[in-house]
């Protein structure tokens, strides 16, 4: 230095604590250069356009499956309402004893029900669901087990049609008719493709029933010979046989036998009475004695049920001689009282009989009303008499 004093060296640069060591020289990373606004992904939107539609129409085809499968199913509530009225019991005296089926009334008077309860028969008559009764007549009967009848009278109700057209082979059917007590009964028997067993729902008194739709229209008959070969004969068939004297149908003769039998069923009377001690040993009583005479169990009805008295003044001969074509049914007890003989029950009942019975005058089918007079003996009620309250009438008036 010029004051001659030693110059000294300058103090090194800080370096701020932490700082990374300068290796190369940094520049500045570069950038991207900008995109424009990315265009719309066409495809994309095909794709998910395409997934809505075909929502769209699987709901709508599940919709419609579901509505049709709904229109196929049968409410037997409802059919039985817009049906039961026209479908029927047929009773009748027959060689065979068999007489018992279900039928349907289907216009113009005429019934039709299972062949196979009307053969050799002497009498008929339908019963409604309300305890009207009606005689009938047997038109003919098909090779596939169809009778047809024509009723004596007219009823109110309106009749059971024919459908117009086959089913639908997946709609669902039901049958009527009745059960062996004698009371209405409703079931599925599965659709035309999948049918259901018969064998599940028959009895005997069902047969002749109808087969109907969810509108309450007839599209079959169940027929057979017996419940175990039940089977249903369509309506295209059925159209055939209600046609003026219709050439599928053969003439059945009536039968010629001298004893004829109705069902053998039980028979239970009605009673409308209070339900006291005595009138239900009335009913008993009465029942058995109906039943028995309908089994033509003659014997057996004057051992146990006669008293003393009518065993003497009435033999057995004339007992069977006198019914021997009958059939009881539709009994109801009326009355029920006490006196010093003992009690009187009045009964009233609905008897079928041949045409060339003693009395018949023309008719094979009468309401009787009569008084039974009941004696106890040995502690049980005997039929002691029996006289008629009013005149027989004919089943064809109300």
């Amino acid at each position: 230095m010029e004051d001659g004093r030693h110059a000294l060296p300058r103090p090194p640069r800080r370096v701020p604590v932490g700082a990374g060591v300068l290796t190369q020289l940094q520049t500045p990373a570069p950038r991207a250069p900008r995109r424009g606004r990315r265009p719309p992904w066409k495809f994309g939107r095909f794709l998910a356009g395409l997934l809505v539609v075909l929502l769209i129409l699987g709901a709508g085809a599940s919709a419609g499956w579901l509505i049709r499968a709904q229109s196929l199913k049968i409410d037997t509530a409802k059919v039985l309402d817009l049906a039961g009225p026209g479908v029927v019991r047929v009773l009748a005296t027959t060689c065979a004893g068999n007489g018992e089926a279900s039928g349907v009334v289907i216009g113009d008077g005429l019934v039709l029900t299972a062949a196979s309860a009307m053969k050799q028969s002497l009498s008929m008559a339908i019963v409604t669901p309300d305890g009207r009764i009606r005689r009938a007549n047997l038109l003919g009967t098909s090779a596939d087990g169809v009778a047809v009848l024509r009723m004596i009278g007219r009823l109110d109700d309106d009749p059971v049609p024919l459908a117009p057209t086959d089913p639908d082979r997946k709609a669902e059917r039901a049958h009527i008719g009745y059960t062996a007590a004698g009371r209405q009964a409703i079931q599925k028997v599965g659709t035309t493709d999948r049918p259901r067993a018969l064998t599940e729902i028959m009895n005997t008194a069902k047969l002749g029933g109808p087969v109907v739709d969810k509108s309450g229209q007839v599209v079959g008959l169940v027929v057979g010979d017996t419940a175990a070969t039940a089977s249903i004969v369509p309506v295209a068939r059925l159209r055939e046989y209600v046609v003026p004297n219709a050439p599928a149908l053969t003439p059945e003769p009536g039968g010629t036998c001298d004893r004829s039998r109705g069902p053998q069923t039980p028979i239970v009377p009605e009673l409308l009475v209070s339900k006291t001690k005595l009138a239900i040993e009335a009913q008993g009583l009465l029942g058995t004695y109906l039943t028995l005479m309908n089994q033509h169990d003659f014997g057996g009805l004057r051992t146990a049920y006669y008293s003393k008295r009518l065993l003497g003044a009435l033999s057995e001969k004339r007992d069977r001689d006198s019914h021997q074509t009958t059939y009881f049914f539709g009994a109801r007890i009326t009355e029920v009282t006490t006196n010093a003989l003992g009690v009187n029950v009045r009964m009233m009942f609905t008897v079928l009989f041949s045409p060339n019975s003693s009395g018949a005058k023309g008719q094979t089918c009468n309401r009787l009303d009569v008084r039974y007079r009941l004696v106890r003996e040995g502690n049980r009620l005997k039929v002691d008499q029996g006289s008629s309250v009013n005149l027989p009438q004919s089943c064809d008036t109300d």
